[in-house]
């Protein structure tokens, strides 16, 4: 952790400190109300003022983000919150500054102020929620959303081959990159609290389940008989296990991923 930003052994916050107690007005079940409590528990871990966090959203489910919140905040413009943010850190850069945005809002009309605000690596944290659908606006096909996806807007199937996320930002050159999601909330306190720590761009992008539009859109990670088999943790220096018996690995061969059998003694990396 930085100097500036610790966790506490007996930190003088607790969960609830950060609820705002605004009615959260987001349909039963949605992966959001995880992500929310997820973030309102990992603050509560520092000895940060409250007035010191600001989040800061666009449009969407999850852009409502600030008013459950019991901190500053401010719900913008459709895909030009990390425009706004970008402005406010420049101004008060000892503010810790959240930008919550989604797949459409982000990555779509978005997309621009999105890119620059990565390649400028400006000291603040981006949560992109994709949940693989409009979700506000009652179920259209976004830009993440797979090709012959049957929606509203689509018909006949989206055409439309799918922005992946994470590839976007490392493209913009971010200093942080991670993807967590709105089951595993342990997980993603874990990546909050290194996108904390992080001085730059920080951008996390949280698989997050849309109960009504596009329910399970994420089950091959997340369901139960699937998620071992699919679902890997990267951590450094540490070899690529998964498996229901933690007993396969993804080895580099010539700069390239291969799955086989894990072994405690093997090395798994073969320039």
């Amino acid at each position: 952790m930085s100097d500036t930003i610790e966790k506490q052994d007996n930190p003088r916050y607790r969960k609830d400190d950060f609820v705002s107690g605004q009615e959260v007005r987001w349909c039963p079940g949605c992966g959001d109300y995880s992500i929310l409590a997820t973030m309102q528990r990992t603050l509560a871990k520092y000895d940060i003022p409250k007035e010191k966090h600001v989040f800061i959203s666009g449009i969407g489910c999850s852009s409502r983000f600030p008013y459950y919140m019991n901190t500053y905040g401010f719900h913008s413009i459709h895909g030009r919150a990390p425009t706004i943010a970008t402005g406010l850190k420049c101004v008060n850069p000892d503010l810790t500054v959240w930008v919550i945005t989604g797949d459409g809002d982000g990555l779509s009309i978005g997309g621009n102020h999105l890119i620059h605000s990565m390649r400028r690596n400006v000291d603040m944290n981006i949560l992109l929620v994709n949940n693989q659908i409009y979700g506000l606006t009652k179920g259209q096909y976004s830009p993440t959303s797979e090709v012959g996806k049957v929606t509203k807007s689509s018909p006949m199937g989206s055409i439309d081959y799918p922005i992946n996320a994470l590839c976007v930002a490392l493209a913009s050159e971010a200093t942080f990159v991670a993807r967590t999601l709105d089951t595993d909330p342990q997980h993603m306190m874990r990546v909050l609290e290194r996108a904390m720590a992080h001085k730059g761009t920080s951008f996390v992008e949280i698989y997050q389940n849309c109960i009504i539009f596009n329910d399970k859109a994420f089950g091959p990670v997340t369901g139960r008989d699937t998620r071992n088999e699919r679902m890997v943790y990267l951590e450094h220096n540490k070899p690529l296990v998964y498996g229901k018996d933690r007993d396969k690995a993804i080895h580099i061969k010539r700069l390239k991923p291969v799955v086989g059998d894990y072994s405690p003694d093997k090395a798994y990396t073969d320039l």
